[in-house]
């Protein structure tokens, strides 16, 4: 067994997660279902990896992601911390009631009501509502859904654990207030709150066989950075030998220009920091998170607005889906039919990070769908139609250095043809060796699964009108509508690719200068506001020192010029 332990810290990375989750959910079902496409019964994935077997009091058999989730009080909507499964009840008063012995006064918020979604999920296992489920109709619910998606939990179509979800005690602080690094910094360690934390990390962790990896997600937009890095400092301490993939997400919302130099000060200083902190307690730091993905290469065949988690959520975790599927391929003694070149945590690790340079901040690029291997222009398409879904990256950088890690899971051959694994990788070799304006990276690894990406009923309507109904590109609109969903689309074929590249230097050259003008330089405009984060003058010099060596380590230039200042 190779388990990996997900955890989800903040408001995107859990809307993140939810879809990553019901991508899972999806091919667990279709994977049991005698009636869908071979493909997706004979994937030849290792589910347990992300999941465990477990048991209700009842005696009932579960299945339940290997999930740590932290987010507000009162963010998980209509669903029960406990989740759905556990139904042991809990009592309704606090730990801190049970002692005191004057009067107590309750208040309670009216329950959420559940969406169209939710209710047809629920009732389908309740004997009592089947029948109304039955009146619910699909396109009534994938409507639904677009238009009052609030929460990760509305959109949710797994079960969960009891120790999986939890609710940070006491803070019902609305995300635009929660919203830099110094508000965060002491939530971690108040009220208890890390130790419980730290025992329901222990849970997944100690029943496993052998753990390969935790795979950490944060929105690092404000304060959960700091309750992510203090997590991540205990889980290094515990945990020595277990390597962590840490991806920093952002919403589009989240990086809107601020209205005050102030706020502006403090966004740069607060990148600055958050990234400085999360990355010293990681092996791979992999920022996701563009201001726009509605300007990006990205909305080439999709239809998606900024202004909705929902939407921009479901293309990262369609990108986390299958830059992570190497993980869980079925190793054999010989790549199979339908998957190749199965690798671990610690393979792609030291893959990225230790071949030459040593660079630990990767680039996430995407294409989805992924083009058809088919026609004479592939090598201009696979290459060029991939997006780096990573903010402040240099395009079309020239770097012979550059380290590459692409995984293509169920690549077309043409509009209605599978291709097979060989094929894919034939038809990659090619591109790369006819690409006319790209420098080939210096080693590039290869993984290929014919599994392509499920689209669950709750994806979002984001797919324009020349995607077909395997996520082909087709040569003409298929319908007059602009937005087509999990009805029209059952499945894409998808490109994620990784990156060890020296186009990440505008990355870290912005929040090495900004540390070091805004925070450390004397009469610094942020001196004070760093200060009350908690942070003195060498805290932030050692911070600016380990930033200019990650610097160095792209640009050797770099610490040349320093050294001759």
């Amino acid at each position: 067994m190779r388990e990996i332990v997900t955890i989800q810290v903040g408001e995107f990375a859990n809307f993140i997660g939810s879809h990553f989750w019901n991508f899972q959910d999806e091919l667990l079902g279709l994977a049991s279902d005698p009636e869908s496409d071979p493909v997706f019964r004979n994937h030849n994935l290792d589910m347990d990896v992300l999941y465990r077997s477990g048991e209700t009091q009842q005696g009932v058999s579960t299945y339940t992601p290997r999930l740590v989730s932290v987010n507000f009080k009162g963010s998980l909507g209509s669903m029960s911390a406990r989740g759905t499964l556990y139904n042991e009840g809990s009592s309704s008063r606090s730990d801190s009631s049970k002692t005191w012995v004057g009067d107590v006064d309750t208040q309670r918020s009216e329950p959420r009501k559940r969406n169209l979604f939710l209710q047809s999920l629920y009732e389908e296992e309740d004997k009592v509502g089947k029948e109304k489920a039955r009146e619910i109709e699909d396109k009534d619910i994938v409507g639904c859904l677009d238009e009052e998606v609030e929460c990760w939990t509305d959109f949710s179509k797994s079960h969960y654990h009891p120790q999986s979800l939890y609710e940070l005690s006491g803070l019902w602080t609305d995300s635009q207030d929660f919203n830099n690094y110094g508000i965060g910094k002491d939530v971690f360690s108040e009220a208890s709150r890390g130790e419980e934390l730290c025992d329901r990390l222990r849970f997944f962790v100690e029943e496993c066989d052998h753990i390969q990896g935790i795979k950490f997600l944060v929105d690092d937009s404000g304060g959960f950075s700091a309750v992510a890095a203090d997590f991540l400092e205990t889980i290094a301490d515990e945990y020595t030998n277990i390597p962590v993939l840490l991806y920093s997400v952002r919403s589009p919302m989240s990086q809107m220009n601020p209205r005050s130099s102030k706020k502006t000060v403090s966004n740069k200083l607060h990148d600055a920091i958050s990234f400085s902190r999360l990355s010293s307690f990681c092996k791979l730091f992999t920022p996701i998170g563009l201001p726009s993905l509605s300007e990006s290469k990205a909305s080439k065949f999709l239809n998606l607005g900024d202004e909705k988690p929902y939407r921009s959520s479901a293309v990262y975790a369609a990108a986390l889906h299958s830059s992570t599927i190497p993980f869980r391929m079925q190793p054999t003694s010989s790549d199979s039919s339908e998957v190749s070149n199965s690798m671990d945590v610690n393979t792609l690790i030291q893959l990225l990070t230790g071949r030459g340079r040593q660079n630990m901040v990767a680039i996430l690029d995407s294409a989805m769908p992924a083009p058809t291997l088919a026609g004479k222009q592939l090598e201009n398409t696979l290459l060029t139609d991939l997006q780096a879904l990573t903010p402040e990256v240099t395009e079309d950088v020239e770097d012979n250095q550059a380290i590459e890690s692409m995984c293509i899971l169920g690549a077309l051959r043409s509009e209605d043809k599978e291709a097979s694994v060989s094929e894919v990788k034939n038809a990659v070799d090619a591109s790369y060796e006819q690409a006319i304006t790209k420098t080939k990276p210096l080693f590039c690894n290869l993984s290929v699964s014919r599994c392509p990406l499920p689209i669950p009923l709750p994806f979002p309507s984001i797919f324009g009108n020349l995607v077909g109904r395997k996520g082909e590109i087709l040569s003409s609109p298929v319908s007059d509508s602009l937005y087509r969903g999990s009805l029209d689309v059952h499945s894409i074929p998808v490109v994620a690719r990784w990156r060890s590249s020296s186009a990440i230097l505008p990355f870290l050259e912005s929040r090495m200068m900004n540390l070091e003008k805004l925070g450390i330089q004397w009469g610094a405009m942020g001196s004070d506001l760093v200060r009350t984060w908690g942070f003195g003058r060498e805290e932030l010099q050692e911070m600016r020192e380990n930033l200019s060596k990650m610097v160095s380590e792209l640009n050797p230039q770099f610490l040349e010029s320093s050294d001759s200042d």
